[in-house]
């Protein structure tokens, strides 16, 4: 995996990887910030394989994005983690510096919050969670920034409820756990941040009260998800999943390259460009 001294190389791991968006939007900023030399790929690379991965990487590499399953599997072979990825345990990202080292950091988080930022939303006094997965723990540590009082979240079994319980107490936040059955009654909440896969909130589009407020939905294809349909047609605040791979590609493409601001609005573009012609 070597190549010219000009060039320099970035990629998304993960398994599967096909669907990924990533190169689509790194591509795009590269173009838009004149890096003609830069290239960035994505490669199917599963936890057993991710070792050998790292030990055939040439100094052109200057970073790599992360997805499922690796963002807990990679840490052991990392030099060193922010205070932000060792909050939740996951990194997504990884930047090879000129030293050699590799540092890990998680973009999710900080990508949560500016993509609520985006909508207004700088602060709220409680929100609700749907779901208790690896997205539900980052979705935690955003609301641990913005959410001055309690977080409820919504969960299948005893030990999702435990979970997020746990990760409430390592997060510093309030976090109180219900039933999936009472999951309607989390569309009432100032943010509900829905963390499911696609389907699962369809049967609560029905419950949505007259005002709703603002829904965070991290699903991005299919967009729109019947849930977020349904809230903007009352007239609700929706942030979309594409809003937060932007809003963290964009820390990731600044990270890498040293260049900053990166071009949200084309990469913005980009994306929702591939997803329609998809």
């Amino acid at each position: 995996m070597s190549g010219t001294d000009s060039q320099r190389r970035a990629a998304v791991l993960g398994s599967p990887i096909a669907h990924s968006l990533s190169p689509v939007l790194h591509r795009a900023a590269y173009e838009e910030l004149g890096l003609g030399d830069w290239s960035y790929d994505r490669f199917d690379v599963d936890e057993e394989a991710l070792p050998g991965f790292f030990g055939q990487l040439g100094p052109e590499w200057a970073g790599l994005s992360l997805t499922m399953p690796l963002k807990r599997a990679v840490i052991p072979l990392l030099d060193e983690i922010s205070e932000t990825a060792a909050s939740v345990e996951a990194v997504n990202t990884v930047v090879f510096t000129e030293d050699g080292r590799r540092v890990g950091d998680n973009t999710d988080i900080p990508g949560m919050v500016a993509a609520l930022r985006e909508r207004g939303i700088e602060q709220v006094d409680s929100a609700a969670i749907l779901g208790a997965g690896a997205t539900a723990s980052s979705a935690l540590a955003a609301l641990a920034r913005i959410c001055t009082g309690e977080v409820v979240a919504y969960v299948r079994s005893a030990e999702r409820a435990a979970e997020m319980r746990e990760w409430g107490e390592r997060l510093d936040v309030e976090v109180r756990t219900r039933d999936w059955a009472d999951a309607a009654q989390a569309l009432h909440a100032p943010l509900v941040i829905a963390t499911t896969p696609a389907g699962t909130t369809d049967a609560l589009a029905t419950a949505i009260p007259e005002r709703p407020a603002t829904l965070f939905d991290v699903l991005y294809d299919p967009w729109p998800t019947e849930l977020a349909a349904r809230w903007s047609a009352y007239a609700g605040s929706v942030v979309s999943g594409l809003d937060l791979l932007v809003h963290q590609a964009v820390l990731q493409v600044e990270q890498m390259t040293g260049r900053a601001p990166a071009p949200l609005d084309a990469m913005r573009k980009a994306g929702e460009h591939a997803l329609a012609a998809h």
